[in-house]
């Protein structure tokens, strides 16, 4: 379809100019509207008023400018239907081929220290009116929203006399269509959050709409006969894929997924406010440490079981320094994250071609979306993020005993890894660092037992003649249904324990925990991850 005539109506002008100048070079006449008309003229463009060509004046401050038969009917108009081209002729119709639009501002608009009307006054009528009638009639018209397609629309033209393939204007109308939607979905967020009466149930609407862009393909997926994207509902979002990658290969599923679980519990930590290390191995937490000193963190997390920490993914809260880049240097790592890196640590680093090196100077205060959505035969589970979080004002002591300070701070330390471990879930803590960790065990006795024996198995390989889980704590994710899990932690060295509580047993599995003079604590929240 050749371009005859375009109408261009923009809020943003950027490449405005020197495109149009293109398209006034292949005989286009040009339709346009109050400032961006202004704007063409003063660039010795002509331009032709959308108020002239309709005979009606722009009225109401603007709000009414381009709603009008002369407007829609050129764009609407099927160029092969003789009724659509009878009414055209009798109601002195000209037709448009090419519509530029790019909308007013208002996401940008809500986002600053603006007032309600002027968040009103952005909310633009005309634009997506023109924009939906270009997308709906590509079959004929061109539409623009996207800055990004001027100069493959002026190539496109180059390759067709000054016209445009359907392929081409599907695609652009593709995006319109994306456009629309995402804008008015941004303008229902914001005005829903001004009336008491809700269209939707807010948290689970009934029409649950993913607005993702893909990000990039990815070589495969959770192994080599998979395939696999990345995909993203706000590209402006502060995530994991905002990190600057300074080193290595590029990341994997695998290697994504395991950064995800990485940052989500350095977050979760960061209620000590002190250098903290995270090692992940397959989505499960393998090492965590607190410490004043990052380089000693990193070695606490390291001997909860080095083993596992072989080719896993290493989160930090703090800049990684010299001391303790060298240290991370030593085993074979896939993924290091952390906010910051001083130069001498980048230049230990970076001896690892491979090594993949991000760097998010918000690690601690990721943008994580609402809802975990799982998919399932025929539709999709979804849920609230679980954001619950113990503090001590959640502790109720349920034994006779009651814990000490320390072993108050590591029974929270404790839970709040737990959290992040596959259910069932135990995990042994000793001066703000883990010592035994059990995980995604169908028992709970089993995740207590296996958390123990890899925890000896890590203080025989460090030599370190003795039991690692002596006088540590133990967190269980959920209740213990009987007291057998209970004793098996107590027998591997735990003095103290917290659960949630609220199994029909509890009287029993207290009665056991005083008999065997160790204190319990019950939270009320429970913490399954599947």
């Amino acid at each position: 379809m050749k371009i005859r005539r375009a109408l261009i109506s923009v809020s943003n002008k950027v490449g405005l100019i020197p495109f149009t100048k293109e398209l006034v070079k292949h005989g286009v006449e040009i339709l346009s509207t109050g400032g961006t008309a202004s704007d063409l003229r003063d660039h010795n463009i002509k331009v032709r008023d959308v108020s002239n060509y309709t005979g009606f004046p722009e009225i109401m401050n603007g709000r009414v400018k381009t709603l009008h038969p002369l407007i829609h009917g050129g764009i609407l108009a099927i160029r092969e239907n003789n009724n659509h081209l009878n009414d055209a002729k009798a109601n002195s119709i000209e037709f448009i081929d090419l519509v530029i639009i790019n909308l007013y501002p208002f996401k940008e608009t809500v986002k600053g220290n603006n007032s309600f009307n002027q968040c009103i006054e952005n909310i633009d009528i005309g634009g997506p009116a023109m924009i939906r009638s270009a997308a709906k009639n590509h079959e004929f018209i061109t539409i623009i929203t996207d800055l990004s397609d001027y100069n493959k629309l002026l190539d496109e033209m180059k390759s067709n006399s000054g016209g445009t393939s359907l392929e081409f204007r599907k695609y652009l109308a593709i995006k319109a269509f994306k456009k629309t939607t995402d804008y008015d979905k941004n303008i229902y967020k914001w005005l829903s959050k001004y009336s008491d009466n809700k269209v939707d149930e807010e948290n689970f609407p009934i029409n649950l709409n993913l607005n993702l862009k893909r990000k990039s393909i990815l070589r495969y997926g959770e192994n080599p006969h998979q395939e696999a994207a990345i995909y993203f509902d706000n590209p402006e979002k502060n995530s994991v894929f905002s990190s600057k990658q300074l080193n290595g290969k590029p990341l994997s599923y695998n290697n994504i997924n395991d950064i995800e679980a990485a940052v989500e519990i350095i977050s979760e930590l960061e209620f000590f406010n002190l250098p903290t290390v995270v090692i992940i191995k397959h989505a499960n937490p393998c090492g965590v440490a607190i410490n004043n000193s990052l380089k000693l963190a990193y070695e606490n997390a390291l001997k909860c079981d080095p083993v596992s920490a072989f080719g896993g993914i290493i989160a930090t809260n703090k800049k990684i320094d010299s001391d303790t880049a060298s240290e991370l240097a030593k085993i074979f790592t896939e993924v290091i994250i952390a906010p910051e890196y001083d130069n001498k640590a980048l230049e230990i680093l970076k001896r690892n071609q491979n090594l993949r090196i991000l760097e998010n100077k918000n690690l601690i205060n990721l943008d994580y979306s609402k809802h975990l959505i799982k998919s399932i035969s025929g539709g999709y589970l979804v849920q609230d993020r679980d954001i619950a979080s113990v503090t001590e004002t959640n502790l109720e002591v349920v034994t006779k005993l009651n814990p000490t300070q320390d072993q108050t701070n590591d029974l929270l330390f404790a839970f709040k890894v737990a959290k992040h471990v596959k259910s069932n879930a135990i995990v042994y803590a000793k001066n703000l660092s883990t010592v035994g960790i059990g995980a995604g065990q169908m028992s709970r006795l089993d995740s207590a037992y296996i958390a123990a024996h890899k925890s000896n198995f890590a203080a025989k390989e460090a030599k370190l003649g003795g039991k690692l889980t002596h006088n540590s704590v133990a967190a269980s994710d959920a209740f213990f249904p009987f007291p057998d899990g209970l004793e098996t932690v107590i027998n591997a060295g735990a003095r103290a324990v917290i659960q949630p509580g609220g199994s029909i047993k509890d009287k029993d599995v207290i009665k056991s925990a005083d008999n065997l003079n160790i204190a319990m604590v019950f939270c009320g929240i429970r913490h399954f991850k599947h």
